[in-house]
């Protein structure tokens, strides 16, 4: 763990140029350093934009991994960087408008999709926001799991529930009038979800988004952030929120609009969603596996 610190400090340390030459060169290695993740992607490459040549699948992994490898770089600035450094590499729009929203509605929902400049968001959010909560998954080793939850708590209370105790324990930072910061988009198995299209494919994905908003009367506000390959930085947008969400819908027709939105914000860097993820893991009954 001293190891890995130190070396995340030293990353951290390198010069802008130096840390997007790094992540060029984790790129060019990914074949050897993530043969498995890369199948993953390119799996979920071909079920998602099966109309694309093969040469467009292919800028599009490449691209991905580009992406994805200089987030691991950059995390290392997000953790220990300066305020300074995080600032001037993350620029953040829209996060005005939540305060008014939490004194009109008591708390808000912040609808973090799986994209790989999400760390980057939710370490630029804390710098400028309240202190708010989300869920996270607790890593395996303690000394790991403690890195993780520090830096996150770099810059401004963040509470942390592990996912593992189910979304209970979030409702009540709702009652305490915080926002909240949620993922919605990972195939967590049948408990919870519904099979709705993301990309043309039944996905399965949890109503809890719907759930929430609707019993506690939030506002849905989508957080987007890409990552600029000619720059290296990051930008943040906070949407308006989500129009008449869940509104009237059923649970599974409000998740499947949910899913739409989802899929439109996706297609406009479609390189930068979090492809590494099996999305469709979990199929419906008698439907083959896809991985």
């Amino acid at each position: 763990m001293r190891l890995l610190i130190g070396v995340l400090r030293l990353v951290a340390g390198l010069s802008h140029s130096n840390r997007m030459r790094l992540g060029a060169l984790l790129t060019r290695l990914s074949p050897w350093l993530l043969p498995k993740r890369i199948r993953i992607v390119e799996r979920n490459l071909a079920l998602c934009f099966a109309d694309a040549t093969p040469a467009k699948r292919t800028k599009l992994r490449h691209d991905h991994l580009r992406a994805l490898t200089q987030s691991f770089v950059d995390r290392s600035v997000f953790w220990f960087g300066t305020p300074e450094t995080i600032r001037a590499m993350i620029t953040v729009n829209g996060h005005t408008q939540v305060p008014d929203l939490i004194a009109r509605h008591g708390s808000v929902m912040l609808l973090a999709p799986h994209f790989v400049g999400l760390d980057a968001a939710a370490t630029r959010l804390t710098m400028e926001g309240p202190e708010g909560a989300t869920m996270y998954t607790p890593q395996n080793d303690p000394d790991m799991d403690t890195l993780v939850r520090v830096s996150r708590a770099r810059f401004n209370t963040v509470h942390l529930v592990s996912r593992r105790a189910g979304i209970r324990p979030l409702i009540r930072f709702i009652d305490q009038h915080l926002p909240i910061y949620y993922l919605p988009d990972m195939d967590f198995g049948r408990r919870g979800a519904v099979f709705v299209p993301f990309f043309g494919i039944d996905a399965a994905t949890q109503t809890a988004t719907a759930q929430i908003a609707r019993k506690w009367h939030l506002p849905v506000l989508p957080v987007t952030c890409f990552w600029d390959p000619a720059s290296g930085h990051y930008h943040v947008e906070v949407l308006p929120p989500l129009e008449d969400f869940p509104g009237t819908d059923s649970l599974e027709d409000a998740t499947a609009r949910l899913n739409a939105h989802l899929e439109s914000w996706v297609r406009q860097c479609p390189s930068q969603y979090y492809w590494v993820h099996r999305r469709f893991k979990t199929r419906p009954a008698g439907q083959p596996k896809l991985y």
